[in-house]
Order: C-alpha cells, then sequence, then structure tokens
C-alpha cells in the first residue's frame, strides 16, 4: 500500500532533502524514523529536492508499507520521536501508482527578505539594509513569466534534461515587515530559486534595468545572472496534486 506524507521541517541543520554520505539530510531522519516506528526499513521518496539549508513549509513524501492501523496514530508517534525542527501534518493512502514528486503538478516557494536588524529573523530572512525598489522588482520579475527555458539560473553541471520551466507565478509583495517574493511553476531546476532572488536583487539596487532579465536569460549563461542568495530565506510553501491521485 502507498502512503503519502505531509510535512514541515526548519533546514539549518541539514544538507537538504535528499540522502547523500557523510552529511544529514532530511531524508534521512525521516526514514530512520518510520523504520524504528514500523520495524522494518522504509524507503522514502520526496516531492523534490530542497538544497542545505532550505526550509519546507509544507513539504510531501511517499512510502510503501504494509496495512497501518492508524495514521492518526503513527503521525502522533512519530512527531514524538523526530526531532523538534522536523513536524508530521498528517500520513493517508494514495492509489498504488501515486508519486510524490512525478505526480506533483505546481510547486511554490517564497524567499523572505527583512530591512531592519532583528536578532529573531537572522535564521529564518535574509537581512538587506539598502532601500529596494520593488516595482522595479516586479516589472523584471513579469518578464520571467514571458520565457521557459531557465539555464542561465541553473547550478552548472547538473544531470537534468531539459531546462524548461512553465512559471505561473513571481511576485514581490510587503507582508508586514517581510519583503516576500512568490514564485510558482510545474518545475524548478537546483538552484533557480536563489539566483532568480539574487537577480532581482540586482534590479532592485539600481545595478540593472528590469530590461536586463531578457538578456540575461536568453543569454542561457549562469554567470550572467546574479548571485544565489542565502539558504535560510528560502521556503518550499506548497506543493499541488491532481486530485486522480489520491483514494475516494
Amino acid at each position: 500500500m502507498r502512503y503519502f506524507i505531509q510535512f514541515a521541517y526548519f533546514g539549518k541543520a541539514y544538507h537538504g532533502w535528499q540522502n547523500q554520505p557523510n552529511a544529514i539530510t532530511v531524508q534521512q531522519v525521516l526514514e530512520e524514523g518510520l523504520a524504528t516506528l514500523l520495524r522494518s526499513k522504509v524507503a522514502v521518496v520526496g516531492a523534490g529536492r530542497t538544497d542545505a539549508g532550505v526550509h519546507a513549509l509544507d513539504m510531501f513524501a511517499h512510502f510503501d508499507f504494509g496495512e497501518i492501523e492508524s495514521t492518526t496514530d503513527l503521525v502522533h508517534r512519530l512527531n514524538n520521536y523526530l526531532p523538534s525542527d522536523i513536524a508530521i501534518k498528517s500520513i493517508f493512502l494514495v492509489k498504488n501508482d501515486a508519486h510524490a514528486r512525478f505526480d506533483a503538478i505546481e510547486r511554490t516557494y517564497e524567499y523572505r527578505i527583512v530591512q531592519e536588524k532583528n536578532p529573531f529573523q537572522m535564521e529564518t530572512a535574509h537581512y538587506i539594509w539598502s532601500t529596494l525598489d520593488i516595482n522595479a522588482m516586479n516589472g523584471a520579475a513579469k518578464i520571467l513569466l514571458e520565457y521557459e527555458d531557465f539555464e542561465c539560473f541553473s547550478k552548472t553541471h547538473t544531470d537534468v534534461k531539459t531546462y524548461l520551466c512553465k512559471l505561473k507565478k513571481a511576485v514581490w509583495e510587503q507582508k508586514e515587515d517581510k519583503l516576500v517574493f512568490t514564485i510558482t511553476a510545474d518545475r524548478f531546476l537546483r538552484n533557480m530559486v536563489r539566483a532568480v532572488v539574487g537577480t532581482l536583487l540586482e534590479v532592485g539596487l539600481k545595478k540593472m534595468d528590469p530590461e536586463s532579465i531578457m538578456a540575461i536569460v536568453e543569454s542561457k549563461d549562469r554567470g550572467r545572472a546574479g548571485v544565489s542568495v542565502p539558504a535560510k530565506g528560502l521556503y518550499l510553501t506548497k506543493v499541488l496534486y491532481p486530485k486522480t491521485i489520491f483514494n475516494e
């Protein structure tokens, strides 16, 4: 039987989602927790990768196991077992061929910036004291929606087969004491969101015009785009699935 697990994590202590040698990851900790409580080795497949230090407010993964008498009880036990920076929201049955990664049709990330020094937000947002032109940043972000090939924002030497992503939303908004960039697409390239934000900040700092984004995207050259912003300000906030994967 296939189960989806919905969870959140604060990424500071982890080298990203995906298992890797000699580094602690969210996937590793989650698999170890499930294996301990279910008394069986469990392989967990995530909705996607997040880089070291990136957070997730709403992440999904799937695993296969026999009948679980009470998923509500398993959620409670797993939350008691796992460290405080990983929280399980729910575990539920899906169709046997449902896939947490390949069936996801939309993903949304937020990048958070604070412009006043706040010791309680130094680990959860990127601090920039300089004045930013939000209108110019939104002008450049809107131009991104006209493109599909984002090789210029991809981490180099990756093994992806395509650099095409269908962007649905890219907008900056002031939300209370934070400046938040929200971006939604069917998929994202490695390091893409942090590179997009870094480039848009160049526009906000008036180091380039909003229209310059066109030449950067069309160049397909990572060296032309801005530097990647720190991981601590990035959050995976939503993963959307078609209703067809759920049991009726």
